[in-house]
């Protein structure tokens, strides 16, 4: 089996506490519902108030249509990143990147925190150098993470200085985290083969020096250019997210609902995946906070959330299972 491969098998082992991790995930995930549920009690959902909210749109079939096309849109910008980024290992066709970024979302339904995301990429490889594009696979991770972190501190600030309601010490203290963390990505991509050097030097994390050294290699116009697809895959399915919003007839002004957008990824950012539905509850959880003093009808806001689920998430997992049969499973 391709988890006891030894390109994975010190990834898995690097768990100083299983058990704690998955209490912290339980806990984290039942908080998540807590609050759901409690919205929920105050707003019970009524498929009825769905229903009227539904009739009020113009033209919903088209809002419709634009959602599901940019769905292969913001796949596509994710494969372009990888095929960017895995050819200094083994250069590989946009179809094939394609390929292997759908195969990754459909092993993360199956596998533990972003292994299957991974391993789905990885696996899609004829190389042998499989070390090294763990690490590749890692960086563009890192690169969507970035970019969704420093588009979602300038909309949190946003909506902080707009949202009277927010203005509270606890979101000052998030704005402050996020923009010092911000700061610090760019310092570490600027330094990022000094800090490299200096951490395989670390006896405890030495052993795992292969899979980011690649990190190091890559050349500034190449990180650049890595950022910039991930900045414009996080408008594509910032986008998809408005539309998705219009489509169930949500009304607000449009700056609001943009800004709430980017606070939203920034907390689902925040929060790694907790279960086997990848990010389902989180992003449910989040918008029904962000957009709470906007007075949205709760039943609606979940409608539009798992319906963008749905297209996003759901139907490329189902797509991506006719390309786990093919990966090369052959172990190191």
């Amino acid at each position: 089996m391709f988890l006891q491969s030894n390109v994975f098998s010190p990834i898995l082992s690097f768990n100083l506490s299983k058990k704690l991790q998955l209490w912290l995930k339980l806990a984290t995930f039942c908080l998540l519902l807590a609050y759901i549920g409690y919205v929920l009690q105050q707003q019970p959902f009524d498929w009825t108030q769905v229903q009227t909210q539904f009739q009020t749109v113009r033209y919903p079939e088209r809002w419709a249509a634009l959602l599901v096309l940019l769905a292969p849109v913001n796949w596509g910008l994710e494969a372009l990143k990888w095929q960017l980024l895995i050819r200094r290992i083994e250069p590989v066709s946009f179809a094939g990147a394609y390929r292997a970024v759908l195969a990754g979302m459909t092993l993360s339904f199956a596998l533990p925190a972003q292994l299957g995301d991974v391993a789905g990429r990885v696996l899609s490889l004829r190389s042998a150098g499989r070390g090294a594009a763990v690490g590749a696979s890692m960086v563009a991770g890192g690169m969507q993470t970035y970019v969704t972190l420093v588009i979602g501190t300038v909309a949190l600030a946003w909506h902080l200085h707009h949202v009277p309601a927010r203005q509270t010490p606890a979101g000052g203290w998030l704005l402050a985290s996020a923009a010092v963390l911000s700061g610090l990505g760019v310092v570490f991509g600027l330094m990022r083969r000094r800090a490299l050097n200096r951490l395989a030097r670390w006896r405890r994390v030495r052993r795992f020096a292969p899979y980011w050294a690649i990190a190091g290699d890559y050349t500034d116009a190449e990180i650049g250019l890595g950022l910039g697809v991930a900045t414009v895959r996080y408008g594509i399915f910032a986008c998809q997210f408005y539309v998705a919003l219009r489509l169930v007839g949500i009304q607000a002004p449009d700056h609001e609902l943009l800004a709430g957008i980017g606070v939203i990824y920034l907390l689902k950012n925040m929060v790694p995946p907790i279960n086997i539905l990848s990010d389902l509850g989180v992003r449910e959880a989040a918008a029904l906070w962000v957009f709470a003093p906007l007075g949205l009808l709760a039943p609606v806001l979940l409608t539009a959330t798992l319906t963008l689920w749905l297209v996003n998430i759901l139907t490329p997992v189902l797509i991506g299972l006719i390309w786990v049969w093919r990966l090369n499973l052959a172990t190191e």
